[in-house]
């Protein structure tokens, strides 16, 4: 059995940015696909790799990473990263807008 394309984000994730927190969401019933599609991700990582990176340098890095599954089938990808201490102070990602399509 394959594994699933959120699995595959978080293998890749946890093995790149050894993350505090990692939600891997598959959002992808919250639009116009079919049942059990794999479209639509939101990530939520914490990580001290992120300490003195740029906000846009982090979302390189994951969309660097994930290069594969972008390229593949992964239609959008929701990305919140923190450092520890910007996650203590924020305690939260914001949600997601309702699909609009």
């Amino acid at each position: 059995m394959s594994a699933t394309v959120a699995s595959k984000i978080q293998t890749k994730i946890e093995q790149a940015f050894a993350p505090q927190y990692l939600e891997v969401l598959n959002e992808s019933n919250r639009h116009h696909v079919p049942p059990n599609s794999e479209t639509h991700f939101k990530l939520v990582i914490v990580s001290g790799e992120f300490e003195g990176q740029r906000l846009l340098s982090r979302h390189r890095s994951v969309n660097s990473l994930l290069a594969d599954e972008l390229a593949n089938g992964v239609h959008a990808l929701a990305m919140h990263t923190y450092t520890p201490t910007e996650w203590a102070e924020q305690g939260s990602a914001p949600m997601s807008p309702n699909c609009k399509g």
